[in-house]
């Protein structure tokens, strides 16, 4: 797969800062790959996302978003990419499908007509397409302050994919939504990937949300820490544990010592491993009262690989 988005040794140095919020960080992310930009408040994400997106210019380094450089070809850049904002970028005095249009028209894809009757057929069978997808077709002419925040954010996400873009950027894309949207939202951004072929960038506090992305990057103070799987990340930090408890836990502990394994007695016998918990288990002879898995989440990973590594920004 090619790269679409593709950072090289990218600086940013504000005037006046005594070091670069950004220290000459590289990295890149394929076409259709769902691909996660973790790290704490003040760690560079911000002024990263905001140099991808063209709002901000680089110090140096190159990057490169579907081939264009965001320097040189700017409007090349944002041509190519859609962006939902932590905060709604909706003007609530318009309709939905009038915010849709005023965007798809600023892009330079339709001339711009003053009803949605008059918009091209094009268009007019694109814009009831996505708002059927996302389940908001009955609301699209309604005015945006009467629509709930969920309802805004499936139409800021049916804002940025009108033109078709190769680079999604979800920034917070879920805060302040409900357990039901959320789950509603991110279904819908997986059918688009699957569909479109669309590279998602995300960042966000819930790293739950990131548990399934194909890559986790985490900048820290400007460097970037790590990039890898979430499982990747999980393993090389993270042992798995298995919790057990028996009637003779003198004949227990006497089997996991045989198999090679060393463990804690806290309430229960506590065992780190790495591998398979079912071959552990299926040695052992002593009947057991207790069994629990515990599976690392890459939450767990993400605060250990911060803290462990004395790099957690401030």
């Amino acid at each position: 797969m090619s790269a679409v988005i593709e950072v090289n040794n990218l600086v940013k140095q504000y005037k006046g800062a005594k070091e670069p919020s950004v220290k000459g960080i590289s990295f890149s992310a394929d076409k259709g790959e769902f691909f996660a930009f973790l790290g704490p408040n003040g760690a560079g994400k911000t002024t990263t996302i905001s140099i991808l997106t063209t709002t901000l210019n680089k110090t140096s380094g190159e990057v490169r978003i579907a081939g264009y450089d965001t320097d040189k070809d700017a409007r090349q850049v944002r041509e190519h990419i859609g962006i939902i904002f932590q905060k709604s970028s909706l003007d609530p005095q318009l309709t939905a499908e009038e915010n849709i249009r005023f965007h798809a028209c600023l892009y330079g894809m339709y001339g711009y007509r003053p009803t949605f009757k008059l918009m091209p057929a094009e268009y007019r069978k694109r814009v009831l397409e996505l708002a059927d997808v996302v389940g908001i077709g009955d609301a699209l002419f309604k005015p945006i302050k009467k629509l709930s925040g969920g309802m805004q954010r499936k139409l800021e996400i049916i804002r940025s994919l009108i033109h078709t873009p190769d680079v999604l950027f979800l920034d917070e894309p879920t805060q302040g939504l409900d357990a039901v949207s959320r789950r509603s939202l991110w279904e819908y951004i997986n059918d688009v990937r699957n569909q479109y072929g669309t590279t998602v960038f995300l960042t966000t506090h819930y790293i739950d949300e990131a548990e399934n992305v194909d890559r986790v990057c985490i900048i820290n103070h400007g460097e970037i820490a790590a990039c890898s799987s979430p499982e990747e990340l999980k393993q090389s930090l993270l042992r798995q544990e298995l919790i057990l408890d028996a009637p003779n836990r003198a004949e227990l502990t006497a089997e996991l010592t045989a198999q090679g394994l060393s463990y804690t007695m806290n309430g229960h016998v506590t065992v780190s491993y790495q591998g398979s918990a079912q071959t552990i288990i299926n040695k052992l002879q002593t009947q057991l009262t207790v069994l629990q898995i515990h599976e690392p989440t890459l939450e767990d990973a993400y605060v250990e690989f911060l803290g462990n590594t004395g790099r957690l920004a401030a």
